[in-house]
Formats: structure tokens, sequence, C-alpha cells
């Protein structure tokens, strides 16, 4: 067996581990594993990836076998620990190169993959029964585990790979036949395809791949795909890179390079990512660039793009990067040689950018320490449902740790919720943000349209408001009023100069409703006994640490900050509320205020 360290330094390290925690970068001082200069290969980080791989196969270890008598419809988390333990197996540095015990314990976790496998390949995933798409998430982990098992062909471990590729040909033949659900489902599918085709070639799986393409990949001119998510984004440049370097399809790479420059500017400094103007689930979750990592990791050794190579700096930075990256990469690494080099070029971005993405009506802006964004661009009418943009938040605001998770706009005209503008106009350095609402009453129907039972059509009102078997669409609308709200954003250096315009029917409530990160210290606004702020007059302040972020002036014309969401989620109890400090200035219509943010 060999080792790249002794046995006594292995267990020193892994015991810093606790309950299958992985070992940080504090393991590597010294110049414990020196990186020689020109090297083919980056061997302080494959040495990180061995050790921290290792770790996570002795958690595995640790754990009681699988109970297959126990129903079970999620399989990545198996599927992903047979990839680790493949990878510890096969690799000759690895302390578990060729442990029976881990091949064992592999053996088992496959066997219950191959039960649960239908007939026609597929297996469940949640509510997703026998999903193709779902499947083909699992392939991502079992193709390379197959692949790294080949590496040496090794004798001991036959059963093994004939195992992984009765499951994975099973699995193929959903592939080639199965339909998606979503926009990435298509990719996700064709980058199994592409990784199966390179285990055991079949040109059935490279027509299947073909069909397809010929839909073209949905990019715009933003860099951003349909889905506009960065959970999903991340999945379809993996997805790409996938399919480029095995079908040798360089053209795919121009794409993942168009939208890792787009990532590269919805990245906060920290690593938080802005998904408020995302299609997906992701438009009101919290998350970061770290699984980006093997994409601009790929493609800054295959670009040489400095901006790559410094968001691949920033991702080996975050604190999640161990648990996250190191812990379950290596498999990954090891089939893919790119991933393996060093990166040639040093990591350079600027710190001061203005960047308006049309097609998605979202602006990014960066001035130093003090990051700006501006959102205006949902789909209409709003829906609550997945694949559809309704992220109410029109402003973020950031300088270091002081942070303004998001503005919004809310009036009780009609109970129809929150501002959502259609779309932006930009004007050298303002932004119009601008949505007019339409409140409508109806008349009777006429004689044609009547029933004697009174059992009319279940239809939605006009407004989008409620449904009711009225009709609507063979009645007249009447007493039509409408609101026009105009926000105005004028940027300078980082510092925004704000101008509120409500107009239409009078003595409507006005709410602008400021969320700052929870924790953060509130001075200059009143509290009420719920703990929310109300701006009065002159000016406020947030702290986080050393960093403040100044606004206002307020205003206080009414306290009434309950319901500001619409209808749709109101009728059901629900609210788009987070956790954080709210600061709110209020008013009636006719509604004109100003303010600077700062």
């Amino acid at each position: 067996m060999k080792h790249q360290m002794s046995r006594g330094e292995f267990l020193r390290l892994g015991s810093l581990s606790l309950a299958g925690a992985l070992v940080s970068d504090i393991a590597f001082a010294n110049d414990f594993f020196s990186n020689s200069s020109g090297a083919k290969e980056d061997t302080l980080l494959m040495k990180k990836l061995i050790l921290n791989n290792d770790a996570k196969v002795k958690s595995l270890l640790d754990k009681a076998p699988i109970d297959s008598a126990i129903r079970t419809n999620s399989f990545r988390s198996i599927a992903g620990s047979i990839s680790v333990m493949a990878a510890s197996i096969s690799n000759s540095a690895s302390e578990y190169y060729k442990s029976r015990l881990v091949a064992d314990k592999m053996d088992q976790s496959i066997d219950v993959l191959l039960k649960k496998q239908y007939p026609d390949g597929t297996l469940d995933a949640g509510g997703n029964m026998q999903s193709p798409p779902d499947t083909a998430f699992i392939l991502e982990y079992m193709c390379p585990a197959a692949t790294v098992l080949n590496l040496e062909k090794q004798k001991d471990f036959e059963a093994l790979r004939a195992k992984l590729k009765k499951f994975i040909l099973n699995a193929g033949e959903a592939m080639i036949t199965g339909g998606v659900h979503t926009p990435n489902h298509r990719w996700v599918i064709c980058a199994a395809l592409a990784n199966i085709n390179s285990l055991y070639p079949d040109s059935r799986y490279i027509q299947r791949i073909n069909e397809w393409l010929a839909e073209g990949i949905d990019i715009n001119e933003d860099g951003d795909y349909s889905e506009r998510s960065g959970v999903y984004s991340a999945v379809i440049d993996k997805a790409l890179i996938t399919m480029a370097r095995l079908l040798h399809k360089p053209e795919l790479l121009e794409i993942v390079s168009k939208n890792l420059t787009a990532c590269y500017y919805h990245t906060e400094t920290n690593g938080d990512l802005v998904t408020v103007n995302s299609k997906r689930q992701d438009q009101f979750m919290n998350l970061t660039v770290i699984k980006f990592y093997q994409q601009y990791r790929y493609m800054a050794v295959h670009t040489n793009n400095p901006v790559f190579a410094q968001m691949v700096n920033l991702i080996e930075n975050l604190p999640a990067f161990t648990a996250e990256v190191l812990s379950d990469s290596l498999v990954f690494f090891m089939e893919n040689e790119e991933l393996r080099k060093p990166i040639s070029v040093e990591g350079k971005t600027a710190n001061d950018f203005e960047k308006f993405f049309a097609v998605s009506n979202l602006a990014r802006i960066r001035r130093g320490k003090t990051s700006v964004t501006l959102f205006g661009g949902n789909d209409k009418p709003i829906m609550v449902v997945s694949g559809r943009s309704s992220n109410p938040n029109f402003l973020m605001y950031r300088k270091g740790d002081a942070i303004l998770k998001y503005m919004r706009l809310s009036s009780s005209f009609f109970r129809l919720g929150y501002f959502s503008s259609d779309g932006i106009v930009k004007e050298g350095n303002k932004y119009i943000l601008k949505e007019t609402k339409e409140g409508d009453y109806y008349q009777p129907l006429a004689k044609e349209f009547l029933k004697a039972d009174g059992d009319y059509k279940l239809s939605e009102s006009p407004d989008d408001r409620f449904w009711n078997k009225m009709d609507f669409d063979s009645r007249t609308k009447s007493n039509v009023k409408k609101q026009v709200t105009v926000i105005e954003i004028t940027e300078n250096n980082g510092a925004l100069n704000l101008d509120f315009k409500v107009d239409g029917p009078p003595n409507v409530e006005v709410t602008i409703e400021m969320c700052f990160k929870e924790g953060s210290s509130i001075a200059g606004a009143v509290a009420d006994e719920k703990n929310n702020y109300f701006l009065k007059s002159e000016m406020g302040s947030l702290s986080a640490g050393t960093d403040a972020i100044q606004f206002g002036p307020g205003k206080c014309e009414h306290l009434n900050v309950e319901n500001l969401d619409s209808e749709e989620y109101t009728y059901h109890q629900g609210s788009l509320r987070t956790s954080g400090e709210y600061v709110y200035i209020t008013g009636f219509t006719p509604f004109h205020h100003k303010m600077t943010i700062s």
C-alpha cells in the first residue's frame, strides 16, 4: 500500500474531525504539503482532497448499514457516498487504497440502488416517481465512480465494476427514452448520456443527446439561462462542461464562459449570490457561489481567464469550502485531468463596476465595499409558482457587514400587494422603475349570458385578485381605479437618491419596507411592541461591526404594516416576510417622498 504520510500523521489530522466533520486547511500549515512550481498538477489541492475524502470515508464506515427494508426515495446521498468510497479505494495516495472494508461498504450501497431501481432504469425522487431527470442526477456520481474504478482495472473490484455497469446501463435506457420537467433537466440528461457513452459507447446515447441539443441552449444576451437560477446555472454549467470534453464540443464552453461571467457580477465579495431575479425556488433563498467551484476551476485552467481564477480564489477561501467541496469532490478531479492542473493565471477582478442586465432588468453596482442591486424583472401577472419570477425586492444595498437585505413598497390599493416594476429604464446613472395597478368593479350580465340556475363559470377576476363563479369574461368592468407608482433611483459613487411617487385614488396607505440583516443595530427609528421600527423623521442608521448605512429622512403617517402581501398570500395566512430588522416609512396617497441611502 502506497502512503503519502505516516499512519500516525493521518490519524492525528483525522482526529481534528468529530462525527464526520472534515479536516480544514490548518492541517496543511508549515508547508506540510508543498506545491512545486511548474507542476502538472496542483499537488497541494489534490492532497487536501484526498485527506478530506478519506475523512468522509471514515465517517461513512462509522455509520450503520443502510436498512433496505426502510422505504426511501432520496438516493443522491447514497450515490454521493459511493463516489466518495470509489475515489479512495482507487487512489494510491489514499489511506483506504484497495481497502476491502470500504469496498464491502460500497458494495452494500450499490445493492440498495439496484434493489430500488425500476425495470425501466429509473429511481424515485421525492414526489417524482420513476424519474428520468432525477436518475440523471444520480448518474452524476455513479459514472465517475465507475470511471475511477476502471483506472487501474483492479481484479479485486471486478464485482463492484460489474454492479456499477449494471446500474448505469439500466439507467441509460431511461436516459434514451425519458422525459423532463424543467429546462435544466435536458442538459443533466445529456451529461448523463455523455458519461455513460464514455464508459460503454452506444450510438443511441449520442442520438438522444443530439435530439435535446437541437432545441438550442437556453441562454440569453445577459448570460442567464432561462431559469435565471443560481442553483440550476451551476448544474447546467457542469453539464455543458461534461458534454464539451466528452463529446468534443468546445462550442459549449463559450456558453459556460458567458454564464460564469454573468455569475461573477451576481456575486458579492463574501461569496453570497444575488438570486432576486431567479425564476425558481432560490429567488427567496440565501446561496453562495460555492457550487460553481469546479466550473470556475475548469474554465480558469482552460481559458486563463483572470476573473475565473479570482472566483476560484474567492471560493477556496469561503468558510464552507472544506465541508462542501473538499469533502466529496475527489472523484471528479480523478476523472477529469483538467481540474487537477494548476491555474497559471493570476486572479484579478474589478472592484468598481456598473452592470445592467437589460433582459433580466437587473442592475449590479459595486463601489469598493459598497454593493447595490436593483431589480424590476418580475413575470406578470405575478404568480406564486415555480418557474416564474415573483420576488418583490427592488433594492438591496451592502456596505461591508452592514446589509440592507431588501427594500419593498406596498399599498392597501385593493390589497394587490407589493410593488413589482414593469422593467427598468436606465437614463445615465438614474434607474426608473414603474408599475400601474388596476382595481375593477363589475356590471350585471347582459341578457344573453343569464342562467336561470345562477350557476356561472368559475373564473378569475380581470385584476387577478380572486376567483368566483361570476363569469367575469362576460361582464363589463366599471368604476375602474388605477394607481401608478414610480421609483427613481440615482446612484453616485455608491450613494443612492430615491424619489417615490404613488398617485391614484386618495387616502391609500403606502408603506416602504426596509429589512436589514438580523442582529444589526438600528438608530434614529422608534420601535413598536412587535419590534418593528418606524422612521418618523430625520435620518436613521444601521450598524454592524465597524460598518454602517445611513438612510432617510423618514415619514410616518400610519402604523399599519400588516398584510403587506397580496391576497394571494394572505388568504392562506402566508407571508413573504423574512427574518431581519424591519424599518418602515409610511404615508397616504398622493404619496411623494425623497430619501437617501449611503
